[in-house]
């Protein structure tokens, strides 16, 4: 079964990769993931923090933040808690690099169209196919407008695409007021890609302590379905390459995200709980329901459930709200 595909300009066997996650820290479970079969190595995020703070001693925000309490504070990690620092971080693409055979992607994270952008030509000159930028950033400033929101995006992205000539995919929030439209201003700033989406974590309030405390929750297969939506409404409507992250833990799921128009299929969760093997499994449960139903390649099934091609396009849109509410019965 001919599972190809291309992911920002890059040849891929197959749309499965491992998604940024700890693993890459490992070398040897980087190992792993490329025995089991990983079509490309997302790596885990190089913070803005972590830039500034090596750099000015200290976090931009503490600076900036003139009513910052030392509880606030505490919430950001210590330069120590950081698995791997920015001069590390370079050096673990190139060890990367030179270990396996498959294209790497590098990740910056951060909110500021500021210096530390500089790092995307760096992680470039160390040997990174491709750089993904995952813009984490919760506007809670009443004053801060969607278009002001908006906007920092985009500056972040040129001012990476004016550093570096490989590609860029940009690692997007579901919560933008107009994904769609954003989405090709995005491409329009030079964004050769989108992934959809990052998961903010929410915080728990520990009330005997009286505390916000951090909390993850690894994501489960419902989590793709909002992913689903949007790539099907995406695909056809920008022209770069689409990547799903989040809710993909088998086959089927697979199969659903390149159906409503996914390029490739960012794994972590999975791999987190069952091994870098999940890979394997996924790619034979993906191609055995393809050549069940006789497809003779991935690409017949890439986008046929998208908005555009689906024989249900209501089932993406208000339509589906509607008959949804009004079928239910006790």
């Amino acid at each position: 079964m001919n599972l190809s595909t291309t992911y920002l300009g890059l040849k891929l066997a197959h749309p499965l990769m491992a998604g940024a996650s700890p693993m890459v820290d490992d070398m040897g479970m980087v190992k792993r993931l490329e025995d089991a079969g990983a079509s490309a190595i997302v790596m885990h995020s190089l913070f803005e923090e972590q830039i500034t703070r090596e750099e000015q001693g200290t976090i931009m925000d503490m600076e900036l933040s003139s009513n910052t309490s030392a509880e606030a504070i505490s919430f950001f990690p210590q330069p120590d808690e950081f698995r791997l620092g920015p001069e590390k971080y370079l050096e673990q693409i190139h060890r990367i690099k030179e270990a396996v055979a498959v294209p790497v992607i590098a990740s910056l994270n951060g909110t500021t169209p500021a210096g530390w952008l500089r790092y995307g030509k760096l992680m470039q000159e160390a040997g990174a196919d491709a750089l993904e930028l995952n813009v984490y950033y919760i506007p809670t400033d009443a004053k801060e407008s969607s278009s002001e929101v908006e906007k920092r995006t985009l500056d972040i992205v040129r001012a990476v695409k004016s550093e570096v000539k490989i590609p860029v995919a940009v690692k997007l929030s579901p919560f933008f007021s107009a994904l769609a439209h954003f989405a090709v201003e995005l491409e329009a700033a030079g964004a050769d890609g989108l992934v959809l989406f990052n998961r903010f974590f929410q915080p728990d309030i520990n009330v005997e302590e009286l505390l916000a405390e951090p909390s993850l929750q690894l994501s489960g297969p419902s989590d793709l379905l909002l992913r689903l939506r949007w790539l099907a409404v995406l695909h056809g409507h920008v022209k770069g390459s689409l990547a799903v992250t989040g809710g993909v833990h088998d086959g089927i799921g697979a199969l659903k995200a390149v159906m409503a128009g996914a390029d490739a299929v960012q794994m972590v969760s999975a791999l987190l709980i069952h091994g870098p093997e999940r890979l394997a499994q996924t790619r034979a449960g993906l191609t055995e329901w393809l050549e069940e139903h006789e497809y003779e390649s991935l690409a017949q099934a890439r986008g046929s459930m998208s908005l555009l091609k689906s024989p249900n396009p209501q089932a993406f849109t208000r339509a589906n709200y509607m008959r949804i509410l009004n079928g239910w019965k006790p």
